[in-house]
């Protein structure tokens, strides 16, 4: 497409839209400045993210609309998307339809139903709640105490009709507005009660009912008393199943995002009055060059875009860029002021961290029914074939990753996936010997052993240093790495004699896919099967290298730590840990506290913890690095 002239584009907030060849929108963004914003992309095309770079080359226009500030672009920004659906921006997946419990507030006597139906205007929606049946459960304890109509309209009318009320107005689990048995004001009181309990303000009821339960029995009206205590109960029972969270009753939203280069999994727990009221959890697929805070903020578009019921507080596991322009859009959907932060330390905290795991699951859960997928597979096989000009589906592929700190304890992995599927019994770990400025040379030794010939192939266990055999040569070999790191595997099967191997890189920050002579990387659609399936594959390469390098680097530090010092045999040296449980323990640990473990006195206490001081170095400069050029 040619570019529009910079000085044709305005200075100010607005909202634009990329079209296609056809006049279709493919991508719908929002900037503070649009002049500055749409030249980026508009730079050089080898400077340019993988995503944004196929945004480009696939559009033909592009317009936009000015607005008057931040908050203003955010809202039509959402409203074009769903309007257009572009195939660039985020996709999310959501297999599943939450059950809500609505209140038609704006009927003269307002039903009560559990649906799964978009929301409508003059009704009050709660939750979203994980299972239909709790909410049916949870409904019929509570009509027992507030009797408000649950029947459809059509049996309503017949019962209006015939002046006789349903099977629910004989069994007091609705208060019969069929036939007039309570008059229109009382039956709002009765509505507005249920849904002020709905929403979290149960305790002042339940003390209003023991109240009266408690007048009831010293009058000696012992039947409406029992009558009061079992409604206590039933609002107690609904009220135990939703668990405390929060002691101070805080209304809040809980937003959790986990995420990986591909996609990332979302949960949301909705508290009201200091208890989970609902919770959801969904999938979104990456498809645009945003940061983490972009992707939260497309998340945030989603949940709230049509939300009634918008809490004071709405906590979450990224910050935003523009937290304040967050906070005004939401301030202005609920009528009154919103906060939305971090959560730092305490009760808050810690739910984050659950939803947190929650969001990991949901992620880790997708991904796993998607390998499991025999179909999804096959086509990843297939899309490898194509891509890479291979003569046969690559069956059998094997990657490598190189993991190391400033050049210490360097190790390697290698992981073998067949039918793409992990096959463990076949992973291996290497020890490096070479010493070298960068990995190359570290990713050159592994790919020398491993394919040494079959009479002295000699490969590292990480355990026992096994002398153990390959059974055939993979159909791809992968390299966590650029260019530089696959031509150093190249050069080595090279020299090894082996030329039926073909070899590729997964560069980590654009997922670009290197070939050892080929100078542009090649380009993997996002929504790939084949792009899917190596990224599972590197990543569990970096995952078995980070174990092996923490594992490796552990025992060294321990022994370096106590092996050394004069005085202290082995013996102790196992009762220290065994006492203390740790190196770092130990470090943490004061002279009179050494000295209570059995053999150690003061003098050796003093000397053990002098030098445990001075061999602090790896303790503050560690962390795993994972190069890959």
């Amino acid at each position: 497409m040619t570019p529009p002239r910079p000085r044709d584009i305005p200075t100010v907030p607005g909202v634009y839209r990329f079209r296609d060849v056809h006049g279709r929108v493919i991508y719908v963004g929002k900037a503070t400045n649009l002049r500055s914003r749409l030249g980026s992309y508009f730079a050089d095309p080898e400077t340019l993210h993988s995503r944004t770079r196929s945004l480009v080359e696939s559009a033909m226009s592009v317009d936009w609309v000015v607005v008057g500030t931040e908050v203003e672009a955010l809202t039509l920004e959402f409203a074009w998307i769903k309007e257009f659906d572009p195939r660039f921006n985020v996709k999310f997946r959501d297999d599943k339809t939450y059950p809500y419990l609505a209140v038609t507030v704006g009927e003269e006597y307002p039903r009560v139903s559990v649906v799964r139906e978009a929301k409508r205007k003059g009704t009050r929606y709660f939750g979203p709640y994980a299972h239909a049946w709790a909410i049916r459960d949870t409904l019929d304890q509570v009509l027992k105490v507030f009797p408000i109509r649950s029947c459809r309209d059509g049996v309503y009318r017949r019962a209006k009709q015939v002046g006789r009320p349903c099977l629910l107005g004989y069994i007091g689990k609705c208060s019969a507005p069929c036939v007039d048995r309570i008059s229109p004001a009382d039956y709002r009181v009765l509505v507005n009660d249920f849904c002020s309990f709905m929403a979290g303000q149960g305790e002042s009821f339940i003390r209003d009912l023991e109240r009266s339960m408690l007048a009831a029995s010293k009058s000696q009206s012992y039947e409406e008393a029992g009558r009061l205590r079992d409604r206590v109960g039933a609002l107690r029972a609904v009220m135990e199943r939703n668990a405390v969270v929060f002691a101070d009753g805080t209304d809040a939203d809980v937003v959790a995002m986990v995420e990986d280069t591909l996609e990332a999994g979302v949960q949301i727990f909705h508290v009201r009055d200091g208890r989970i009221r609902g919770e959801r959890g969904f999938i979104l697929e990456k498809s645009e060059e945003i940061t983490s805070s972009g992707y939260l903020g497309r998340v945030l578009q989603r949940i709230y875009d049509d939300e009634i019921d918008i809490p004071r507080e709405v906590l979450i596991s990224v910050a935003l860029e523009s937290n304040s322009v967050w906070e005004a859009w939401l301030t202005q959907k609920r009528g009154s002021a919103v906060s939305v932060r971090v959560p730092q330390r305490g009760d808050k905290r810690a739910l984050m961290e659950t939803a947190a795991a929650n969001a990991q699951h949901t992620l880790t859960l997708h991904k796993l029914r998607r390998s499991s997928d025999i179909s999804a597979r096959s086509k990843a096989l297939q899309e490898l074939k194509e891509a890479l000009g291979l003569a046969d589906a690559p069956l059998r592929i094997e990657c490598i990753d190189i993991s190391t700190l400033q050049g210490q304890d360097t190790v390697a992995s290698l992981v073998v996936f067949e039918d793409a599927l992990p096959k463990k019994r076949d992973y291996r770990s290497f020890i490096i010997k070479t010493v070298t400025a960068d990995d190359t040379g570290a990713v050159a030794e592994v790919v020398a052993r491993r394919f040494k010939s079959r009479d002295d192939e000699i490969v590292d266990a990480p355990a026992d240093e096994q002398r153990r055999l390959f059974a055939y040569p993979p159909g791809l070999l992968v390299i966590d790495g650029g260019q530089p790191q696959v031509r150093a595997a190249q050069d080595a099967l090279m020299a090894a004699g082996i030329t039926d191997v073909p070899v590729i890189g997964l560069a980590k920050r654009l997922e670009e896919v290197w070939l050892p002579d080929d100078p542009d990387p090649v380009i993997l659609p996002r929504t790939s099967e084949a792009l899917y399936l190596l990224q599972r594959v590197r990543d569990e390469a970096h995952r078995t290298a980070i174990g092996l390098h923490r594992k490796r680097r552990g025992k060294r530090s321990t022994a370096s730590a106590l092996d050394d010092i004069a005085g202290l045999g082995p013996v102790r040296a196992k009762a220290l840990l065994r006492h203390f449980g740790s190196v770092r323990a130990l470090r943490a640990a004061s002279v009179p506290e050494l000295s209570t473990v059995a053999g150690i006195g003061p003098v050796l206490a003093a000397t053990i913890a002098a030098a445990l001081n001075d061999q602090t170095q790896l303790d503050t400069q560690g962390g795993d690095v994972n190069t890959d050029g």
